[in-house]
């Protein structure tokens, strides 16, 4: 019976709390891990108890694994067994009780704004056609404007960009709608990619083909680039730009926009509703950056605040002396 509780817990959180599948992915290999680490202990998910949830933490920290994962690991185990007790499937809760290690909140990896310039300016370099060009500059112009997840843009509808807007409808995790507003560059690079988009598409047509609802067509299964293939991309026009590799991922582009917000002013409460936070408490990581505004706007205009002293003045050099100096 055991053998039929993870498929069953995996539809629950589709069905109640509309998991994306990447989520739902995690769980299933969290959670099969630890069914491979009961097996040899003779033990399943029905007769584990505490002391081989406790057993399988410090097997993780032996490992070598990153106190994030072990924490997500155990957050997955205790959901698992909380769900099984509910159900019926158990009668107590072998995870219920446990404190795992705390996730440490360290501060996302940015970009600064030259490195984002240059990475837009090898977009439109990027290319071996100018389809493929305009297509590339879009995607990045789209990033950087709108701070989207990255699996939020390689599945964008064709349909949510029509007609020039001035803010697309996105639909992110646990189907929360935000509105995101475009910045001029990203409807530029939007209309120019829409005709060329379009134009490949109503040739295809014409051959029978189906259109693609989506803004970024591609061959595959899903209809739109995956999140991989656009991870190699942007670390190609890293290299392109003459910015770190290491440094850029699409994560990093959406922590440059919250960053750069920010350090022009913009409001957290603000942010939080453009990057789809169903937190502030999530969002409040981005502070980071106002420590020098913070510090800037007391030394400015606090009443009393003292204006630096004027540098004082080189001293001019004396005349040289004339033929009849004495």
């Amino acid at each position: 019976m055991a053998a039929g509780w993870l498929p069953r817990f995996l539809e629950a959180l589709r069905a109640e709390r509309d998991a994306a599948q990447n989520t739902l992915a995690a769980y299933a290999r969290d959670l099969t891990d630890f069914a491979d680490f009961l097996r040899p202990r003779g033990r399943d998910f029905a007769s584990a108890a505490r002391a081989d949830v406790e057993a399988y933490l410090v097997a993780l920290e032996d490992r070598g694994m990153a106190q994030a994962t072990r924490a997500r690991r155990l957050s997955a185990i205790r959901q698992f067994y909380r769900f099984a007790f509910l159900e019926g499937w158990r009668t107590d809760d072998p995870g219920a009780l446990l404190k795992g290690p705390r996730k440490a909140r360290a501060l996302p990896g940015t970009l600064s704004e030259a490195e984002v310039d240059r990475l837009l300016d090898a977009a439109e370099r990027h290319g071996r056609t100018p389809a493929e060009r305009l297509r590339t500059t879009c995607l990045m112009q789209l990033l950087y404007a709108t701070g989207l997840r990255v699996s939020e843009l390689v599945a964008l509808p064709a349909a949510a960009v029509r007609g020039d807007p001035r803010m697309i409808l996105i639909r992110g995790k646990g189907g929360r709608e935000r509105m995101a507003p475009l910045s001029d560059p990203a409807r530029r690079a939007l209309a120019a990619w829409l005709a060329a988009r379009d134009a490949t598409e109503d040739a295809a047509a014409r051959e029978g083909k189906a259109r693609s609802p989506f803004l970024f067509p591609a061959r595959g299964r899903k209809g739109h680039p995956g999140r991989e293939r656009f991870f190699v991309l942007i670390k190609t026009l890293a290299a392109e730009a003459g910015v770190s590799p290491a440094a850029v991922s699409p994560h990093a582009l959406r922590h440059a926009f919250a960053t750069h917000l920010l350090a022009n002013g913009a409001d957290l409460r603000v942010i939080q509703t453009l990057l789809g936070h169903a937190s502030i408490a999530t969002t409040e990581i981005y502070t980071h950056v106002l420590d020098a505004r913070l510090k800037e706007l007391v030394l400015e205009k606090h009443p009393l605040a003292e204006p630096e002293p004027p540098a004082p003045a080189e001293p001019e050099a004396p005349a040289p002396a004339g033929p009849d100096a004495t």
